[in-house]
């Protein structure tokens, strides 16, 4: 179909576009689904083809800020150790991979030693290949054994999906070994009748850290005889297990490794991530061993074209009359709408769980006025589906019936998406490790791939497409995690208990924070010491004490409310924002209502509906400091880290109209308060520096809010988070530093190491921030540089410029180099979280996270990797 023929608005008036030349890519080992129907490389448009066409028109042309251009590269091959079976090599050719890449091999050689190793290269590198091979070769050693399963292997990933593609890629491998690899998936959607039979006689058993946590561990006596066996443990995707997340994976994994030792083995631990900095060091951190890194890339690379996109200004005002681009949502439903118009084979990647079901209705919506059959090879795909729709669109995807899918981040780990051929990343994902794993999901046949970043009307956002440089020529990110973390660490050791008493020797296991731990867990009659170890005193599961996610709760069940059929699940923790009464909730391409949210029976009651509009909600934020663990001195003010209370209501809500994101109007809520002990960061100023800074009282609150929004919209550039991970508060004269302050803070309990890594490189990270406010062509002010899509006081009062004067002031006096390590404080209210309370602070500006994570800026619930899973 024509180009030119598009409904209005998809593209604007024609014209050229010039873009670096790009050439043909260069071919890949083959797939290893020899079945799946291969597109002809040759036939395809090439990246800068497609970019060309999406960008005609002088209007479209001038949204591209940048264009990189990264050129193929040819691949390395090895052999296969020798002490592979040979079965295992010939199977692996008949799937089309005849020799290895080098990094292959290597993994491979390391695991047969009983080496623990990370194999941490690009996207479509051929990582499953280097850790299946040696554990396919050793079930089958083991196959030979008298009760036929001499060795057991596990594989944990982040989603369910992941797993359920491993297992379709483990089964089409392993076919022509016959019955000697019996592998099974194992999760929340395993039938029980199936269940017994997976304990019994699967010797590759595929699951999650969830699953692993509340299902495998405390039911161990009945996987006696698969954990006996267990010789491998193999951790897909392992960069996603950072943050909060993969500190309590770190400590599933300790608890994994304490009953192996009871039941005589001792696995290898293969691991699997993207490109990340020190691989070796997080994956260390994560099981508690030493751990080889495979780091040298020896596989062949298409090219790749990466366009950098800032959507247009519109005629439109915000609020505080500031000037408004076109959102990414609606720039990415055009681009999704063009590529598939096209028939090039694309995934949109969304923040949100709302974003991606409504780039999917704005993309059939004008396909419709183009060609109707087109609408249904368009869909969405986010976590709190049910099991069956995923799988359903899953095969779809699969099979090439989809041309276009609108995605969070549940698609974005390892599934196998093979020939697509263009991704677009609708906003910043937070990280650039994350960037890359999304846009490395096209061009996984080897074929050249074109990859778009869409900008988001916020500081980062806007700072990074207009300085490609940091995106393009920095590394990737280290993983974030901290075992120790009390908070994470408390309720592990009474699960660790409940599953075999902990003695003295487990404490090494557990981490040096476990000592002091225990004398509180027993205080709290968590745990009692009886002779030589600690025993589990209640009658309740003790993995249920912690959500290993994060959610804070049961998750909240969205239901039909006059036919009472349930439509999907939110977590807990994000419901306050996401299913409040009179909430927009989007579910595959239909509108509902939120009617009423029941928090005590965790319900969401909604209708269907078709409002004109989404809604975000707004909240309130007071923070008292608990403890400060070390300042040092800027000028006459201080930089300060460590441990605070943070209280957060949310009040209200937004009503924006859809597409343009005008502001409605606004309806206050009545929802009780929730009470968070973290860690964070935060930095003072004296009268001397305001008056240097030419701040007056009449501007001071002002300064302080637009200089908080700003450094945590530029935060995720120096620390593995995004902007939803970390909150905010300034005050104008707060009551325990007794001087203006602005406080930055982990949205997770016991903290998260955002805000001890925002301490370490403060220096860098205003800089970038007052660079980013000053850089902004706006007057006054706009989502670009100060506004937050989350703050609580509607975004009032901003001074912009008084927020640049206060930074240069600030950062005249900031000391060089590295502000020293803070000494981490432990152990306090380790398990519970204090009573939920309301507090009211005048004058406190506040940006407070949702630890549901709603993302993007429409506001709209957001995704946690696999929120679902489990």
């Amino acid at each position: 179909m024509a180009f030119n023929h598009l409904p209005a608005g998809v593209h604007d008036a024609l014209g050229p576009l010039s873009v670096t030349p790009v050439t043909h890519s260069m071919p890949m080992a083959k797939n290893l689904r020899p079945d799946r129907t291969s597109t002809d490389t040759a036939s395809r448009p090439s990246p800068g083809e497609i970019l060309d066409r999406l960008a005609s028109g002088p209007s479209r042309a001038s949204r591209i800020t940048h264009t990189e251009h990264l050129p193929p590269r040819a691949g390395r091959h090895a052999v296969w150790p020798d002490r592979i079976r040979s079965e295992v090599v010939a199977a692996v050719a008949s799937a089309g991979v005849e020799h290895p890449w080098a990094h292959q091999a290597l993994a491979a050689e390391h695991a047969l030693d009983g080496e623990s190793v990370i194999v941490s290269t690009g996207t479509a590198s051929g990582k499953s290949l280097a850790y299946l091979v040696p554990v396919l070769s050793t079930l089958l050693d083991g196959s030979e054994a008298p009760n036929g399963r001499g060795a057991t292997a596990l594989y944990l990933a982040p989603t369910k999906a992941l797993a359920a593609d491993q297992r379709r890629s483990v089964k089409e491998l392993s076919h022509p070994l016959g019955h000697a690899v019996r592998s099974a998936v194992y999760d929340g959607d395993t039938p029980v009748e199936e269940r017994e039979w997976v304990r019994q006689y699967a010797n590759y058993v595929l699951t999650n850290p969830d699953m692993l946590h509340r299902g495998i561990l405390p039911s161990h006596a009945r996987w006696a005889s698969f954990l006996r066996a267990l010789r491998y443990v193999v951790i897909d995707e392992c960069h996603t297990y950072r943050g909060v997340f993969g500190s309590h994976v770190a400590q599933v994994l300790r608890r994994l490794r304490r009953l192996c030792a009871r039941y005589g083995s001792s696995p290898v631990f293969l691991m699997a991530s993207a490109t990340a900095a020190e691989p070796s060091v997080a994956a260390s951190r994560l099981t508690g061993l030493p751990v080889v890194e495979v780091a040298d890339d020896a596989s062949p690379r298409g090219e790749l074209v990466f366009a950098l996109w800032e959507p247009p200004l519109t005629d439109l005002h915000g609020e505080k009359g500031a000037p408004v681009r076109r959102t990414a949502t609606a720039e990415t439903a055009d681009l999704l709408t063009d590529l598939t118009v096209q028939g090039v084979r694309s995934v949109a990647f969304v923040r949100s769980r709302r974003g991606a079901e409504l780039i999917s209705v704005i993309a059939k919506e004008r396909l419709a006025e183009v060609d109707r059959s087109l609408v249904r090879r368009v869909a969405a795909y986010r976590g709190g589906y049910l099991p069956e729709e995923r799988r359903a669109l899953e095969r779809a995807l699969h099979s090439g019936e989809l041309l276009g899918l609108a995605a969070t981040t549940a698609l974005e780990l390892g599934i196998d998406v093979s020939g697509l051929d263009a991704v677009v990343i609708a906003g910043y994902p937070g990280t650039r490790a994350s960037l890359w794993q999304q846009a490395g999901r096209a061009g996984r046949s080897g074929q050249g791939a074109l990859a778009i970043l869409v900008a988001r009307d916020d500081p980062l956002d806007t700072f990074l497409v207009h300085h490609p440089e940091a995106l393009f020529d920095q590394p990737v990110e280290s993983t974030v995690l901290d075992p120790d973390n009390p908070y994470v660490l408390a309720p592990h050791l009474c699960a660790a208990a409940a599953e075999h008493p902990l003695t003295e020797e487990d404490l090494a296991l557990f981490g040096p924070a476990t000592a002091e731990l225990l004398p509180q867990l027993e205080a709290a009659k968590l745990l009692r010491r009886r002779t030589k170890a600690w025993h589990w005193t209640r009658r309740e599961r003790a993995a249920d004490l912690t959500d290993i996610r994060g959610g804070g709760g049961s998750p909240v069940q969205i239901v039909e409310a006059g036919s009472g059929r349930l439509l999907g699940t939110v977590d807990a923790s994000a419901a306050h924002t996401s299913v409040h009464e009179g909430a927009v909730h989007l579910h595959q391409g239909r509108t509902y209502l939120v009617d009423e949210l029941l928090l005590d029976d965790s319900v969401a009651l909604v209708q269907e509906a078709n409002p004109p509009y989404s809604t975000v909600a707004r909240d309130t934020t007071a923070i008292s400091v608990l403890e400060t663990d070390v300042e040092v001195p800027w000028g006459d003010g201080r930089l300060c880290y460590g441990s605070v209370e943070v209280t957060n209501q949310v009040v209200s809500f937004l009503r924006r109209r859809l597409i343009t994101g005008e502001v409605l109007g606004e309806t206050k809520l009545d929802l009780p308060a929730r009470t968070l002990r973290t860690r964070a960061v935060w930095w003072t100023v004296t009268e001397d520096q305001l008056d240097a800074a030419r701040v007056n009282p009449e501007i001071l609150g002002g300064a302080l809010h637009a200089a908080e929004h700003a450094s945590i919209g530029m935060l995720p550039l120096f620390a593995t988070c995004d902007r939803w991970d970390i909150g905010g508060v300034s005050v104008p004269l707060h009551p325990d530093t007794l001087l203006p302050t602005v406080f930055v803070y982990d949205g997770h309990p016991g903290g998260a190491g955002f805000a001890e890594r925002a301490f370490h490189t403060a220096r860098e990270w205003l800089t970038a921030t007052r660079q980013a406010i000053a850089s902004c062509e706006c007057e006054a002010g706009c989502p670009s540089c100060i506004q937050s899509p989350k703050c609580g006081n509607g975004n009032d009062p901003l001074h912009k410029r008084g927020a640049v004067r206060l930074l240069t002031v600030l950062l005249r006096d900031a000391p060089e180099g590295h502000t020293g390590e803070p000494e981490v404080r432990r152990g306090e209210e380790p398990v519970e979280r204090r009573g939920e309370g309301r507090t009211e602070e005048t004058g406190t500006s506040s940006s407070a996270p949702d630890p549901g994570h709603p993302g993007g800026q429409e506001g709209v619930t957001g995704e946690v990797p696999a929120a679902t899973e489990g």
